[in-house]
């Protein structure tokens, strides 16, 4: 695979040094310069990267002074396109795989329409439970079409971020979607796993999310047990 432009490089540097609290909200970001030195860049790449923080919403640009590290949201940002684990931090969260990325047909979707390249290209289909300050929060399933995913179901997602990974290896941003809310009561799976009594209400988003790339959605069925976190973002 080709290798990220440099700018993308020190942008997901930059990024992950961000979300993991390298940089403090409020604090200001090494000076162009200093950057530039550091990655061994020109001062044109170092300012494509800070621009593309800007706008994915991790910094503040001031005209003539030093970028500004953004507030982290607050609560739990599963409603948002940024994703669990960007939206509490690295630290915070952690996943275990509960079933590994593997190959099978589609026989649906969580209610979502199908397209016929996605249909024809086969699911790649795993489970996952994050895991928020040694509380299990989430049960989440996934499905991607096996569009141009090499190598896919060889990698772990284990405390990893299912957004940023496909982002950096596959170079798939997410653009926004569509959701649909849903109140249960816990089954005996999701007692298990989320440590609920029986008919513990139970949060269920099936969601429907758009990517940069044509034809392209990332189709997830999440359930929350959120009684001690609240829910935030935009989508």
């Amino acid at each position: 695979m080709v290798a990220s432009p440099k700018y993308r490089q020190i942008y997901e540097l930059l990024r992950t040094q961000i979300t993991e609290g390298a940089y403090s909200a409020g604090e200001a970001m090494p000076s162009e310069n200093a950057l530039a030195e550091a990655h061994r860049a020109t001062r044109p790449t170092v300012r494509k990267a800070l621009d593309l923080l800007a706008s994915d919403g991790f910094i503040v640009k001031h005209q003539g002074k030093e970028s500004v590290v953004k507030s982290a949201p607050k609560g739990i940002g599963i409603l948002s396109i940024t994703g669990t684990t960007s939206a509490v931090g690295q630290g915070n969260v952690l996943t275990h795989i509960i079933l590994k990325p593997t190959l099978r047909q589609w026989t649906e979707a969580f209610s979502f329409p199908i397209s016929e390249a996605e249909q024809g290209a086969g699911c790649i289909y795993f489970e996952r439970l994050r895991v928020l300050e040694g509380r299990p929060v989430f049960l989440d399933i996934t499905m991607l079409p096996n569009m141009n995913l090499p190598h896919f179901t060889l990698h772990s997602l284990e405390n990893r971020s299912l957004f940023s990974f496909l982002r950096a290896k596959y170079r798939i941003e997410v653009t926004g979607g569509t959701q649909q809310l849903f109140a249960i009561r816990a089954d005996k799976r999701l007692q298990k796993y989320l440590q609920v009594k029986a008919g513990f209400p139970v949060l269920q988003l099936n969601r429907k999310i758009e990517t940069t790339r044509q034809g392209f959605h990332i189709y997830s069925q999440v359930f929350c047990a959120t009684q001690a976190y609240g829910l935030t973002g935009a989508f």
